[in-house]
């Protein structure tokens, strides 16, 4: 199988600042929001473009990135916006809709402000939900919902982040 790129276009940036967060939607794909407001959360997809550089797509590897862990991990075995491909997923309650001026009103989102949007889709228990989940024993501890990461301790578990 040979190597072929691939472009992707922006669908729109995030806003970030104090008192929350919103997706802004480029006017072309703001139609693409009819029928978003419904649901409590959806996956954005982003491009992590501070991290976009030749050097940290060359990165497979991680020295020890969480205290619990191992002494490295595959760049697959962790959720880091520094990969071959800087994708990234966020699953994020939504707060609010406005079709017409292209915004979603999220509370957090774990991206920068300018940060370019890929996609969105709806978050749904029937395709984004699994029952059996398996973990690791290094990251057992974590919280097993969504809801419960926002009391987690989350600067406890990185080793860079003290």
């Amino acid at each position: 199988m040979s190597e072929k790129e691939y472009k992707l276009s922006p669908v729109g940036k995030v806003q970030a600042g104090p008192d929350g967060y919103v997706l802004k939607i480029f006017p072309k794909y703001r139609t693409a929001l009819n029928g978003l407001d419904g649901f409590g959360h959806i996956n954005v997809i982003w491009w992590s473009h501070y991290l976009d550089t030749a050097e940290y797509r060359r990165i497979t590897e991680s020295e020890q990135p969480y205290v619990h862990g191992p002494s490295s991990l595959g760049i697959f075995a962790t959720r880091s916006p520094v990969r071959p491909n800087p994708i990234c997923i966020s699953t994020v309650a939504v707060l609010g809709v406005d079709i017409d001026k292209g915004l979603v009103i999220v509370p957090w989102m774990d991206a920068e402000d300018d940060t370019p949007i890929l996609d969105i889709k709806p978050y749904h228990p029937s395709n984004d939900r699994v029952r059996d989940v398996h973990m690791p024993g290094w990251c057992r501890h974590w919280p097993q919902w969504y809801e419960d990461s926002a009391e987690f301790d989350w600067s406890s578990e990185f080793v860079n982040a003290h």
